[in-house]
């Protein structure tokens, strides 16, 4: 139930606020991805990628972005466990999650920079669909990213566990 509200919420967010922002033309908060980077150390591959399909899902059918979303979502998800026992101890416990107080700035930082980095890599690639105006494609994609980056990092520096 507590993964069913994350989704319903950052669902609503997006769909409603995030969405809607469009920062010189370029920047888009993917505020949703945020989702990922919280989940813990003993989440199954299956539910999580389930879980991210469905909210992908979701955020495309309220933005109008048949598919994009939910297989970069799904890919992210995928690829989750991999970047984050790159930042794990072997002290660390099976329900260990990973949030900004857990792994310090500088490890979360790199944490979040590389699920975000391939997530919108994959959206916009997959929304571009050609790299014939790929100047337009790498700044709409550092820019959301580094967007992105910022809004969770704040989050993660208010949010109490």
């Amino acid at each position: 139930m507590h993964y069913l509200t994350y989704i319903i919420v950052l669902t609503l967010l997006q769909a409603l606020i995030f969405g809607r922002i469009h920062l010189f033309g370029v920047a888009t908060p993917l505020v949703y991805v945020y989702f990922v980077l919280l989940m813990p150390r003993n989440v199954s591959r299956i539910a999580s990628m389930l879980m991210s399909f469905v909210l992908g899902l979701a955020v495309d059918i309220f933005g109008n972005t048949p598919g994009l979303a939910t297989t970069s979502m799904t890919l992210v998800a995928f690829l989750q466990p991999y970047v984050l026992s790159l930042y794990l101890r072997n002290e660390d416990p099976e329900d260990y999650r990973p949030t900004l107080h857990n792994l310090g700035f500088v490890r979360y930082l790199s944490y979040a920079l590389i699920l975000l980095t391939v997530y919108c890599f994959v959206i916009f690639s997959l929304e571009a669909f050609t790299f014939v105006h790929w100047q337009q494609w790498l700044l709409s994609m550092v820019s959301s990213m580094l967007l992105t980056l910022i809004l969770i990092i704040a989050v993660e520096s208010v949010r109490f566990n």
